[in-house]
């Protein structure tokens, strides 16, 4: 089955190949670094974290631009109040987004460009731009000519009106047309600035990733890249100033993840219900956020709900206790690649499905616009049989054992290397599961066990009053002690955070 991608341009599933055979060139639009990223930052992240890794293990040579927008208004203002330079706010914010993707699992791009690393190459841009007629310089100022671009408003499809409405539109009389948007702006006093032959400024949010895409993959890239909401007035003007100048489509795919909001709601510092990456991470293992956001399908708007992380955690966990189980009857060691010979379906011949035909699903769920769901349904019947399996003596006891646990962790292997969950052992996964519970009840193993040893001391000295109180303190605090002869053990309770 040929990949299929759903192209925003074109509002319709299309064979996808790429213009030079077995390389893709793909740039996705990155973040602002003036705070601390959100959880709607993550699943456009995971999204086309995913994407990259599904084109790479298709035998595609994937090289994947993401960049930082390091000088913008909201840098400057936030340095304004808290009374630090601008570019340390910057570096402050790059690092937390980096701290961030590490969490959860992200693959790092091929390449990171940041805008003021390119200035000369925007200057040179937007006077190439001007020459041609295409944008008119005002007081410092430099402004492209909406009006020169006949196909302006062809992603979004928007008429007038509904761009005059949607766009962030500069009231600024010298503008010959309101949509006009800025290619450069003159920098106000105690900016920071840089030299061009308009006077000292800098460069505008647009010009930035039409610069940057294009240094580094060429006039027509394969894939462009973001959120849903950068298509309009973002993208649209990318699309317009790169077009204009070059004459070429600026690119053959558009993909654009839906939006995510909280129990329903739009997040928004106005509300205060907007969750950091960073707080997220203090709740929830990095991977069941991963799977959460997976299992909707990356064109769809998410809702972000206790609930729906409830789901996703229970789902994990169900993974991570198969796995657990094989463990014990002699999996073989994780792989870094899938092992796909162990995939052939003609080396599975005789066993059932979904073993069988479970590659061949996946393959075909992934390249339908990169299905995760249902390449996730997959995977989740075939964990429901395999434990069917395991359950039956003549399987888990049988010669045939070993090519099952092989065959099994192939499956497994190929889901960790496109989605990038499975990644630890059973016991590195409970740990680190028990580690982050332990926070959240404000414990850590070190205390509880101190707190059973001065418990032992109390019923030793007899003293059953002293020893009922931490084991009710312990208990009220999420943490049930269990006694037998061999000694005293403990464990989390069922619901402790409800």
């Amino acid at each position: 089955m040929a990949l299929c991608i759903y192209n925003s341009l074109t509002h319709r599933k299309e064979p996808f190949e790429p213009q030079e055979p077995g390389r893709v060139g793909m740039y996705v639009c990155g973040v602002t670094v003036y705070d601390e990223c959100h959880v709607g930052h993550a699943r456009s992240a995971i999204v086309f974290d995913v994407i990259y890794r599904y084109l790479s293990s298709r035998g595609l040579r994937v090289t994947y631009v993401r960049n930082f927008t390091d000088i913008d208004d909201k840098i400057l203002d936030r340095a304004r109040r808290e009374a630090r330079p601008w570019d340390e706010i910057a570096r402050t914010y790059m690092m937390a987004f980096r701290r961030d993707m590490g969490a959860l699992g992200i693959l790092p791009p091929t390449l990171e460009p940041m805008a003021t690393e390119h200035i000369p190459d925007m200057i040179g841009m937007i006077r190439a731009l001007e020459q041609k007629g295409l944008a008119y310089a005002v007081d410092g100022n430099v402004y492209f000519s909406v009006s020169k671009f006949p196909g302006y408003g062809k992603l979004s499809r928007r008429d007038r009106d509904q761009m005059m409405a949607g766009a962030r539109v500069e009231l600024d009389e010298r503008k010959r047309d309101p949509l006009d948007f800025a290619l450069w702006k003159r920098s106000q006093p105690g900016e920071p600035a840089w030299e061009s032959p308009w006077g000292h400024g800098r460069p505008g949010w647009h010009i930035e990733c039409s610069c940057m895409s294009q240094k580094y993959l060429g006039h027509t890239l394969d894939i462009h890249g973001g959120g849903l909401d950068l298509v309009f007035p973002h993208h649209e003007n990318e699309i317009a100033q790169s077009e204009a100048l070059t004459g070429k489509p600026f690119a053959r795919f558009w993909i654009h993840n839906g939006p995510l909001t909280r129990e329903r709601v739009k997040m928004s510092k106005s509300l205060g219900n907007i969750l950091s990456i960073r707080e997220a991470l203090e709740r929830y293992h990095p991977e069941e956020l991963r799977l959460f956001f997976l299992m909707a399908h990356y064109r769809k708007p998410l809702d972000f709900t206790e609930a729906g992380m409830a789901e996703a955690q229970a789902a994990l966990a169900r993974l991570y206790t198969t796995l657990e189980r094989m463990e014990r009857l002699g999996i073989p060691e994780q792989q870094e690649e899938p092992l796909m010979e162990f995939l052939d379906p003609n080396a599975l011949q005789g066993w059932p499905e979904p073993l069988r035909g479970f590659r061949q699903r996946f393959q075909e769920a992934m390249d339908d616009d990169f299905n995760t769901p249902r390449a996730l349904a997959g995977l989740f019947e075939l964990n429901r049989a395999l434990n069917q399996w395991l359950d039956d003596p003549s399987f888990s006891s049988g010669p045939r054992l070993r090519e099952l646990l092989f065959a099994a962790r192939a499956c497994y292997g190929l889901a960790r290397h496109c989605l990038g969950i499975l990644h630890l052992s059973p016991g590195e996964f409970q740990a680190q599961k028990e580690g982050l519970l332990l926070g959240l009840l404000g414990l850590d193993r070190e205390r509880i066990e101190f707190l059973i040893q001065k418990r032992a001391q109390a019923r030793g000295e007899r003293n059953f009053s002293e020893a009922d109180r931490i084991r009710d303190d312990l208990a009220a605090r999420g943490i049930q002690l269990l006694d037998s002869p061999q000694g005293t053990s403990w464990k989390i309770k069922p619901g402790a955070l409800s």
